[in-house]
């Protein structure tokens, strides 16, 4: 199911472009065009979901646990202390369809509470970079399939 008016299920129908870090057939993950950090991804279901509380409950623990791989993969790809994980609920959702944001942290950065300055990528060819290095690392480490092959 998908929603003719949501942002994200036109990226995960490829109707609109994004810079696409792995998908399957449940699952896309992209680039946050306007990141925190370069790196920063965002985790959609491809069934739209406004919220967490209308993912249905078999597809609750799949779906963390693909956040979980790609906190690993924006960790190892962007040389990360660690990682920022977060979700809103329809409050401060900018796009009302699910998505898990997984941000790399270093001790220091600036990130501060909720205080979430947004920055842009360079260029496109940044966007794209960051990417294929995000992939590449959880190709490598987590025996799964990148989007580029």
């Amino acid at each position: 199911m998908t929603e003719d008016n949501c942002l994200f299920c036109s990226i995960v129908s490829g109707a609109v472009k994004a810079a696409v870090v792995y998908k399957d057939p449940d699952y896309v993950v992209f680039l946050d065009h306007r990141p925190l950090f370069p790196g920063h991804c965002l985790v959609v279901p491809r069934t739209h979901s406004e919220t967490l509380l209308e993912l249905p409950e078999q597809s609750v623990g799949p779906f963390f646990k693909l956040v979980q791989l790609i906190a690993r993969a924006v960790q190892g790809a962007m040389g990360a202390e660690g990682t920022f994980v977060a979700m809103n609920n329809r409050v401060s959702q900018s796009v009302p369809h699910l998505h898990v944001h997984v941000v790399p942290r270093k001790r220091k950065d600036g990130l501060k509470g909720f205080f979430w300055p947004r920055t842009k990528y360079s260029s496109n060819d940044e966007m794209i970079e960051v990417a294929q290095r995000i992939a590449k690392e959880l190709a490598g480490r987590h025996s799964v399939a990148a989007p580029f092959d």
